[in-house]
């Protein structure tokens, strides 16, 4: 029986066999939360408001009646995306780009 338990009484083994345990549960942690990121993304992408110009589209607006819709549509989306910002504490230039894409992505083809 002491043959069989020597490996138990070795530090080394001890530790090797402690930090791969560990190991195992922090990959799993990791995999989980990712998994957990990746669909609540996936759920927000799918959530998303059409953009300004496809709903002017749909309303079938022209001439002046669209540009004032897709000015009014712009300055919502930029207060928006500033208090989208403003609550994920950006500064900057991360600010600013995000701000930036978030608008462009509001408002979509202007043509």
């Amino acid at each position: 029986m002491r043959d069989k338990m020597e490996w138990f009484r070795q530090p080394k083994i001890l530790a090797m066999i402690l930090l791969i345990q560990i190991t195992k549960i922090i990959m799993i942690k990791l995999f989980i939360g990712f998994s957990a990121a990746i669909l609540l993304t996936s759920f927000q992408v799918q959530a998303q408001e059409p953009s300004c110009s496809a709903a002017a589209t749909e309303k079938k607006l022209a001439g002046a009646a669209k540009t004032a819709f897709l000015k009014k549509c712009e300055k919502d989306a930029t207060a928006k995306c500033e208090a989208a910002a403003a609550e994920r504490k950006l500064v900057g230039a991360a600010k600013n780009s995000n701000v930036n894409k978030c608008v462009k992505d509001a408002v979509g083809d202007a043509s």
